[in-house]
């Protein structure tokens, strides 16, 4: 093989040299300087009688600010030889400005360079205690608005972190969310599933991680790069939240553990907000309201003196939080018995807007109130439920449909047979009937509807969360002229799948909307906070134990004028807590009000409460 020149050597170090950035251009720079002074020296000291020190400097200020040295400083043998280094001073002055010119332009360069790096966020996070927040879906704010309202008044880092520039998400963010000055966001550019990118974000030193609601691929890769890293950390309070859309994509219990990592699986987790909401228009909302940070909300908090209380009495006693639950440590006992004994070490589980919020006013309820309660023998038969748009949730909201529901037609069945619809059906005491329409003809429509009570619109899971959604959107439309048009009295529970389709269709018609990005954003900020209260959160949203009803004030003897403290000894003296109130005509919610507060219920109005049915 026949050796390279000189010249293609040359050319391979300077192409090499130039290929690392402003750095090597400006090594390159430096080693030809250096030459050129060298050289320049002595050739000035060959036809000069100056030193070799003195020639090498007039030669560096000559090549670095283009300062001619005076001749008549210098002895010179002969008149050429003035002439001579007069043209040397002068290529050295010439070639400084050209070394000024590219220094500058590099410089320039430089800075451009790190200014469109940190633009683009790709800097190192140094913080502590801050909450990382993988993924961004633009026009899906709630699960930082939720993080924002979670922390109050207290200092807190917000990291956000997806492959989108820095800029847009930044821009993005602060044009559709308040970020207070307690709040410090910061926003990177990352590859989600690339561990090494991920380090950048101080994920070791961080409070929480949250997986924002994506697709399952997408999640359980983010999920998988980060307990690479946590794994190899010291940190073993790092808490790791993610949303799972199906079974199939929850982590193991083994791993999840190991890496304090909490999934929720979200399809379910809708169906069963849809199953108990369908009955219960409004029911959505207070759901909402339990799991958002806007309002009241669940805390563990410690209340003193109140050993040897027992929980009846606290809850007379208790203003500006209702008491929910007693948290005996590793088990959060809810709606406990009237006369169950506080102990020193418990922890007492509060419906409040505020941790902090909670006070001891002890009030007495006079013996009357209790003696007229008179629990009414009612049919609270639901009526029949039609459910449109049957997806792989389909046997979740069968499972978790209330009590009272006896009557269901399934429409357009998928994915499953009838046998295992009318094998649930059959468990649960439902009789199950199915219809094959097409939903785009309004006679066809109309037919249906007509036998429909409560109608649940299922989105498919399937499709483009896009296309999903606008397909419920038009069928949603039919349906609302249908019910104007021919004086029908059904509510519609629609399943949508991006938030910012939901703005779309919201009327005061009092549509419940459940909405998978929304719901999900707020679990994962209530379990980013608290994680402990994860099993009082599946109990809720299951059909076993306690979950949230709303009640005619008229059926549990709440109606007329009441005090609050009168409203939650009536409603618990009945199994239930009393959380707040609907008032039928506008259908408002109202939380937690005060202890001496009196209220004037109709027997229509509704108490909402939690409890078993």
């Amino acid at each position: 093989m026949e050796r390279p020149s000189f010249k293609k050597r040359f050319l391979y170090w300077f192409d090499t040299k130039m290929s690392k950035g402003s750095l090597g251009l400006i090594n390159v720079l430096v080693i030809i300087t250096l030459f050129i002074i060298v050289l320049i020296s002595l050739i000035s000291v060959a036809v000069s009688k100056i030193g070799v020190f003195e020639a090498i400097w007039n030669t560096l200020v000559t090549v670095i600010n283009a300062w001619m040295p005076s001749i008549g400083d210098f002895e010179f043998e002969e008149v050429f030889d003035e002439r001579v280094y007069l043209i040397i001073m002068a290529v050295a002055a010439i070639f400084g400005l050209l070394i000024t010119s590219v220094l500058i332009g590099i410089i320039a360069s430089a800075i451009e360079e790190k200014i469109q790096n940190l633009k683009r966020g790709n800097s190192a996070v140094i913080e502590n205690d801050h909450i990382v927040v993988l993924g961004f879906y633009p026009r899906e704010y709630t699960l930082i608005r939720q993080l924002v309202l979670a922390a109050a008044d207290n200092p807190v880092t917000i990291v956000v972190a997806d492959d989108m520039p820095r800029d847009e998400m930044e821009d993005s963010i602060h044009d559709n969310v308040d970020i207070p000055k307690n709040v410090k966001l910061i926003c990177r550019t990352v590859n989600l599933f690339d561990p090494s990118t991920l380090e950048k974000l101080s994920l070791s030193t961080c409070r929480n991680i949250i997986i924002s609601p994506t697709d399952d691929f997408r999640t359980t890769k983010a999920l998988l790069a980060v307990s690479t890293l946590i794994h190899d950390t010291d940190n073993k309070k790092v808490r790791v939240g993610a949303i799972i859309s199906k079974n199939e994509y929850i982590f193991p219990p083994t791993i999840a553990k190991k890496h304090n990592v909490t999934t929720l699986q979200t399809n379910d987790t809708i169906a069963k907000i849809i199953a108990h909401s369908c009955t219960q228009p409004g029911l959505s909302e207070t759901f909402k309201e339990v799991f958002n940070f806007e309002g009241s909300e669940l805390y563990n908090i410690d209340i003193p003196n109140i050993e040897d209380y027992t929980f009846g009495q606290l809850m007379v006693s208790l203003d500006q939080a209702v008491p929910v639950g007693i948290n005996r440590g590793r088990h959060i006992e809810m709606n406990p018995d009237w006369h169950s004994l506080i102990n020193k070490d418990d922890k007492i589980l509060v419906f409040a807007e505020d941790k902090n919020a909670a006070s001891l006013k002890p009030d007495t309820v006079d013996s009357k109130v209790i003696q007229n309660i008179r629990k009414k023998n009612i049919d609270d038969s639901a009526g029949t439920v039609v459910i449109i748009g049957a997806n792989k949730s389909l046997t979740t909201v069968l499972n978790e449909l209330p009590e009272n529901v006896t009557d269901v037609i399934v429409v357009n069945l998928k994915y499953y047979t009838k046998e295992t619809i009318r094998d649930i059906g059959k468990y649960r005491e439902i009789n199950t009937s199915f219809e094959t329409i097409d939903i785009s003809k309004s006679v066809e429509l109309i037919k249906l509807v007509r036998k429909a009570e409560h109608i649940i619109l299922l989105s498919d899971h399937d499709e483009d969360e896009e296309k999903a959604d606008m397909e419920i959107i038009f069928l949603l439309l039919n349906l609302r002229d249908i019910r104007a048009r021919h004086k029908l009295k059904f509510n519609i529970t629609a399943e949508m799948r991006r938030e910012a389709n939901q703005s779309l269709v919201v009327t005061d018609d009092h549509t419940d909307f459940v909405v998978a990005s929304n719901m999900s954003s707020l679990f994962l900020a209530q379990l980013a906070e608290s994680p402990e209260l994860a099993d009082v959160f599946s109990e809720i949203l299951s059909n076993e134990g306690n979950e949230l009803y709303l009640k005619k004030a008229g059926d549990l003897s709440c109606s007329g004028e009441r005090t609050v403290s009168e409203l939650r000894t009536i409603t618990m003296l009945q199994n239930y807590i009393f959380l707040g109130y609907m008032k039928s005509e506008t259908m408002t919610s109202v939380f937690n009000p005060p202890l001496k507060e009196v209220i004037t219920l109709t027997e229509n109005d509704s108490v909402i409460v939690l409890g078993e049915n």
